[in-house]
């Protein structure tokens, strides 16, 4: 990355700082005020010591006394206010954005090939984000005190003695030299620390998705080793970092070493000759001593000003992720519900055969159809462009003669509910999941309405609260037939006129399939509804049912027709139960 793309990348922050001037210009004034207090110490000790205090007499040497205390409060004092502004200001950036982060991470297009898995999306949203706050407050304070102080210092030095002054400038190309040598090695091992947390977050997340295969299958020690090997990772990445930022303070601290040894070998002659003054020569040596702090700050900050402008080009590289594209103008009222799928070619990434080949399909309005076909045949791609969760590479998919490319996101999920095996329950009460989202102001009494035909009142008398009860992560509190009955209920609520089902009774006993069916058989009532079917008993009750394979339609129409016609479909009709959809 370039100097010109570094400084827009800084600049991109700072602009996040800006709804939060208060606290930075407090923390700016301070900063300025720390940096002013450093050169005034040696500006006051000079007239301390040079002659005696008798001399002086005893209301000069207190007034001087007292402003070398004041000049030492003032620096503790804006050192206080500086840490406790600019942790205000890093702490609301932080928050701002995460918040734009979460909301575009819910704006991504699903399923997208080269999306980010969702622990690495994880990293970007904790530890990226950490880093260009640390980055951000500790190297602005730096930059801005640190710079103050020794532009402040090396004045003094030049009003006391200027040749002197310039073998201190002699350090100037060396931090020049350094910083150059180390900036790029400095961004690539943060990268890579980026990434090392991201698998060490990916290593976590999939042992606590896949629990119980783990532990059943003996994983244990196998996930061990492969955390171990990311956590190394961490650490040896860490490590590396770690140590090309302290090499450019260590080379800098020995020229400035050499350069202070230098100084006092002269300082000293010329005090010997009487050349300088004792207040001279102390006051020379404080404002050295005190730009050894500023100068060493400078040079390892830039080790935290990379990490943190490589979390920035992650953070960023995210926020500047193209959304879903929304670019329908149609806003549709509630639809009558026809819904035809013409000459559709859809394909996940180029280097893979198409999901879907050409597919031409109509569902009537208010018709139930059953998609079913082995796995992979791709029932599941074709149901996923109806509410826009992709779109076709060629064709197109039209709702009421609408292409759905055409209408307002917004207005076509409103159309849609769905009912799904992977059931998304949330971590709140019963009644909220049923009323989620657009339906949180539903009254209660329709909140009710809906748990009665889907049957969760059937168990709302076992649980501690009825319809309050906290429903645990993702659910696990209930069993599968009670979740499903809750996602059930959010279907009923929306009222939507098109509804889609992935096979919801496919993993339930026979007592909740028989109640999830009754209740299914009130949900379609007046809706088209589209069904990806595995059981038998669900096809059955279909109007009509289509018949996929290596994704074209391979045959199509009633379930007696199809048991007559399609030797397919009495070989997938003789399995109890099929495979998942692709």
């Amino acid at each position: 990355m370039s100097s010109r793309e570094s400084i827009a990348l800084y600049l991109r922050l700072l602009r996040h700082v800006r709804p939060h001037w208060r606290p930075f210009a407090l923390a700016v004034f301070a900063m300025v005020l720390s940096a002013a207090a450093q050169p005034a110490i040696p500006m006051i000790l000079k007239p301390v010591l040079d002659g005696s205090f008798i001399e002086r007499g005893s209301h000069a040497v207190a007034g001087l006394t007292i402003l070398l205390v004041l000049a030492f409060v003032i620096w503790a004092v804006a050192n206080w206010a500086r840490a406790v502004a600019f942790s205000a200001v890093s702490e609301r950036v932080l928050i701002d954005l995460r918040t734009l982060m979460f909301e575009k991470l819910m704006a991504l297009p699903i399923g997208r090939p080269d999306r980010p898995s969702t622990p690495r999306l994880m990293s970007k949203l904790t530890f990226d984000v950490n880093e260009i706050a640390r980055a951000a407050n500790r190297s602005l304070v730096t930059l801005v005190t640190d710079l103050l102080a020794v532009v402040g210092l090396v004045a003094w030095m030049a009003w006391l003695d200027w040749q002197l002054s310039l073998l201190m400038l002699l350090a100037v190309p060396a931090f020049a030299i350094v910083v150059r040598y180390f900036s790029r090695r400095l961004r690539r091992l943060s990268r890579l620390v980026q990434e090392s947390m991201g698998d060490v977050n990916h290593r976590v997340r999939e042992v606590l998705d896949a629990e119980k295969a783990v532990r059943v299958f003996g994983g244990r020690e196998y996930e061990h080793r492969r955390f171990v090997r990311a956590a190394a990772a961490v650490r040896f990445s860490s490590f590396k970092f770690a140590m090309a930022g302290a090499y450019p303070s260590a080379i800098l601290q020995i020229v400035i070493a050499v350069l202070i040894g230098v100084i006092v070998t002269f300082t000293a002659h010329r005090a010997a000759a009487g050349a300088t003054t004792v207040g001279s020569f102390v006051s020379f040596m404080a404002a050295v001593m005190l730009l050894l702090r500023p100068i060493r700050q400078l040079a390892t900050v830039y080790a935290q000003i990379q990490k943190g402008l490589a979390a920035a080009e992650s953070v960023f590289g995210l926020l500047d992720e193209a959304e879903e594209p929304d670019r329908g103008a149609v806003e549709l009222g509630r639809a009558k519900g026809r819904i035809e799928f013409d000459s559709v070619v859809f394909r996940y990434r180029d280097d893979r055969p198409p999901a879907l080949r050409n597919v031409s399909l109509v569902v009537a309005a208010g018709e139930t159809l059953a998609l079913v076909g082995p796995s992979g045949a791709g029932k599941s791609t074709l149901v996923n462009l109806v509410p826009r969760f992709f779109d076709p590479l060629a064709g197109a998919v039209r709702l009421d003669g609408v292409d759905l490319r055409e209408a307002t996101l917004t207005s076509l999920r409103r159309q849609i509910s769905i009912v799904s095996q992977e059931i998304a329950l949330f971590q709140d009460t019963i009644a909220a999941n049923i009323a989620y989202g657009s339906l949180a102001s539903t009254s209660r009494e329709a909140i009710h309405r809906a748990a009665e035909a889907a049957h969760v009142t059937d168990f709302l008398d076992e649980l501690p609260e009825g319809l309050d009860t906290m429903v645990g992560e993702n659910g696990l509190d209930l069993s599968g037939g009670q979740r499903q009955r809750i996602s059930l209920a959010r279907a009923f609520l929306k009222d939507a006129p098109i509804l889609i089902l992935d096979e919801p009774t496919s993993a339930l006993d026979t007592l909740s399939e028989q109640r999830i069916r009754s209740a299914l058989g009130s949900l379609r009532k007046g809706r088209t509804t589209i069904i990806i079917a595995h059981r038998p008993s669900t096809i059955e009750t279909a109007d009509r049912v289509a018949v996929m394979q290596e994704g074209r339609i391979a045959a199509a129409g009633t379930h007696a027709a199809l048991l007559k016609g399609s030797a397919l479909y009495r070989s997938l009709n003789r399995r109890p139960v099929q495979v998942r959809a692709a």
